[in-house]
């Protein structure tokens, strides 16, 4: 019997908008990794991911172990671009309060 040791790409690609995604899912790589820093194990990360096979979660942890510093990078630039969208939606969207309060009083009427 004869093990072939060979290189296998990657399951992490970049969308058209720049995140990075597991395999062929729609799965964030932020989402696998916060999830493995908050102490949840390969196997229930697939359980809650379900599009994710236990292979490409346990290869990206790996990835992710080996170059820490550039995924954490990644991660903290994801968090700004995050926090930018909220910013920009917080400045642009009314007060919800107020619509609330003004629908409470019509029905009331």
């Amino acid at each position: 019997m004869s093990i072939v040791l060979e290189c296998e790409a990657l399951p992490l690609r970049k969308d058209e908008s720049g995140a990075i995604r597991i395999g062929n899912s729609r799965v964030l790589l932020e989402l696998v990794i916060r999830a493995f820093q908050d102490g949840a194990s390969p196997e229930s990360i697939v359980q809650r991911y379900t599009s994710l096979s236990l292979s490409e979660v346990y290869t990206t942890i790996g990835y992710y172990l080996r170059h820490q510093q550039e995924i954490d990078s990644y991660l903290n630039h994801r968090e700004q671009l995050a926090e930018s969208v909220r910013q920009r939606l917080s400045t642009v969207q009314t007060d919800l309060s107020l619509i609330r309060s003004r629908l409470l009083a019509q029905q009331e009427s």
